[in-house]
């Protein structure tokens, strides 16, 4: 029997307007964008945890208040960090840019819970941006993607590679 699931529902990622065209080349370590926004809403957070990360504090309000890390319901980090991803590939394709697959996770950090309904602004970092060794037609970009609640204080963040055409 084949594995089905649906897309997820009610996402709301608003990427910045005003990215500026350009190639891999143009890139270099130390660039800064505000790339957009994402928004948990309450739905979408219990959708995407009764689907991917079904604890009880992401399920219902019961859970939250039982739960005395967050005493409220709250989003999963995964639904989090899969939104910051889907805004990075969003962004990364607006710049110009033709990604080829991904070279990894190097940090993973849910700083501190996020309690829908919530609106996260995101910012992109090039950590480090070179060619491949091995193979010069390919790029490899080093990137730090930081979700902010109020655009001062992180609440999700993640160190990605990226391997893109050159």
């Amino acid at each position: 029997k084949m594995f089905q699931h649906e897309v997820m529902t009610d996402l709301v990622l608003r990427l910045t307007s005003d990215i500026p065209a350009a190639s891999f080349d143009d890139l270099h370590a130390g660039q800064r964008f505000s790339i957009g926004s994402i928004l948990i809403t309450r739905d979408a957070a219990i959708d995407f945890a009764s689907r991917y990360d079904p604890q009880p504090f992401h399920l219902n309000d019961e859970g939250g208040e039982a739960n005395p890390v967050f005493n409220r319901l709250s989003a999963s980090g995964w639904h989090t960090a899969v939104m910051m991803q889907m805004l990075v590939s969003e962004f990364t394709k607006k710049l110009g840019l033709h990604g080829l697959a991904g070279g990894g996770v190097e940090a993973l950090r849910w700083i501190t819970p996020v309690f829908p309904p919530e609106e996260l602004l995101v910012d992109l970092e090039f950590v480090t941006v070179r060619s491949s060794k091995t193979k010069p037609e390919r790029g490899i970009a080093v990137m730090r993607v930081i979700a902010m609640r109020g655009g001062r204080e992180p609440v999700t963040e993640f160190v990605i590679t990226g391997i893109f055409a050159r």
